[in-house]
């Protein structure tokens, strides 16, 4: 029953009432106290809510900031880093595993350092997957890796499409089987409208490569009179590398592993401010704790490209 205090009501106001109203003194304030029967609900139209997509779960998850590790800051974090996953044959050699075994691992190292990024809030990570350089390898290893390759794309890709992340490959894809082309378009098609996270893998790719088909890019515009002599700048040279794929084109951070201190070709162009950090650990050994290690390193840097602190 619903109680309400109203002043005495007249016959007409209470002919609506299919059920007559219970009337009480209430002594203290000498007043009337009616109470009305409670009317039934009216039905109620069903609220149409549109059904959430699997890429707005993931980031709603995402944007539930779960607590970073001690010594970092988010508002510092890279939005882009690019590693070189080296030292997966000798961690295999070490235990007497033939070389695929290595890889194997990295990949669940990958997979580590993919999941890490995307919730610390990076928003690219580029990894050198397999250099142009890297076809002199032994037939046997390379055929492996190529197998390797299509397989990770094939249990990977519907976790990428409902996660949010977009694949990106870049690299000379002339030189890759058939098969794993079309698993590589395939791939970029199916996630290219995600924008959680984007994973930039390059396969067959060189640094060197990389600007010599933006120089050529160019020169055939400027032959067909579409770009003029003076119109060539760094912006233009940008937009015609592979890394013109993403909105951040140049990584704040390189890390890479297995103690060797040299790029090998890898984005040479887009490295020229990049932060560097090399890491004594094989590939498969650079799990979490590494890949903050190098994010503390890189938020406690100055970069200054080319000018003074004030």
């Amino acid at each position: 029953m619903l109680s309400l205090r109203l002043p005495i009501p007249s016959e007409n106001a209470l002919a609506p009432l299919k059920t007559k109203p219970s009337r009480f003194l209430n002594p203290r304030t000498q007043t009337h106290l009616y109470c009305l029967p409670s009317a039934a609900p009216k039905p109620q139209a069903k609220l149409q809510i549109p059904r959430a997509t699997t890429a707005d779960v993931a980031r709603k998850d995402l944007e539930e900031e779960e607590p970073l590790p001690e010594g970092l800051r988010r508002e510092l974090m890279p939005k882009h880093v690019a590693v070189i996953m080296d030292g997966n044959g000798r961690w295999a050699k070490q235990r007497g595993l033939p070389p695929g075994e290595g890889h194997k691992a990295g990949v669940e190292s990958l997979r580590a350092v993919i999941e890490i990024s995307a919730r610390y809030g990076i928003k690219v990570l580029t990894v050198f997957a397999f250099s142009y350089d890297n076809w002199i390898r032994p037939k046997v290893e390379v055929e492996f890796l190529m197998s390797l390759f299509e397989e990770v794309i094939k249990s990977e890709l519907d976790n990428f499409a409902r996660e949010g992340i977009r694949v990106s490959v870049i690299g000379d894809s002339t030189k890759l089987p058939i098969s794993l082309q079309k698993l590589i378009a395939d791939a970029e098609e199916k996630t290219k409208e995600n924008s959680i996270f984007q994973l930039i893998v390059a396969v067959s790719y060189s640094g060197k490569y990389d600007v010599l088909q933006a120089c050529k890019s160019i020169a055939q515009k400027a032959k067909d009179g579409l770009v003029q002599v003076e119109d060539i700048d760094e912006s233009l040279i940008e937009q015609e590398l592979e890394t013109n794929c993403t909105e951040f084109p140049y990584p704040d951070l390189l890390i890479r592993t297995s103690g060797e201190l040299r790029v090998s070709n890898f984005l040479l162009w887009q490295l020229a401010y990049t932060e560097l950090f090399f890491a004594p650990e094989f590939w498969p050994d650079f799990g979490k704790d590494g890949f903050v290690e190098a994010l503390v390193s890189f938020q406690q840097r100055q970069r200054r490209y080319g000018g003074r602190n004030t």
